[in-house]
């Protein structure tokens, strides 16, 4: 029993607690109220949803620069400025 927790739970009164105590108070009547432990939930559902967003943003980051570039693509070859090809050579197996 070296935890205040631990003596709390087992029914005695730690000394700091017990100097706060009114003289001639009934100690059978003492309740002692605990703080409740932290909770981690909210933390790591900001974590969560910070990175989820971030994500989301690099995602619509990246479909955005591939439109501008097709498009950017697309009004050179249209205009002359600007040709492209693209070789899809197969090659055969001999059968």
């Amino acid at each position: 029993m070296q935890l205040p927790e631990d003596q709390l739970r087992a029914g005695h009164i730690p000394a700091d607690l017990y100097r706060q105590i009114p003289p001639g108070t009934d100690l059978r009547r003492v309740v002692i109220v605990q703080e409740a432990p932290r909770s981690y939930k909210g933390p790591i559902c900001m974590t969560l949803v910070i990175i989820t967003g971030s994500v989301a943003v690099l995602l619509v980051i990246a479909f955005v620069v591939q439109v501008v570039a097709a498009a950017a693509v697309a009004v050179l070859s249209a205009t002359g400025g600007l040709s492209y090809t693209i070789n899809r050579a197969t090659k055969h197996k001999p059968k």
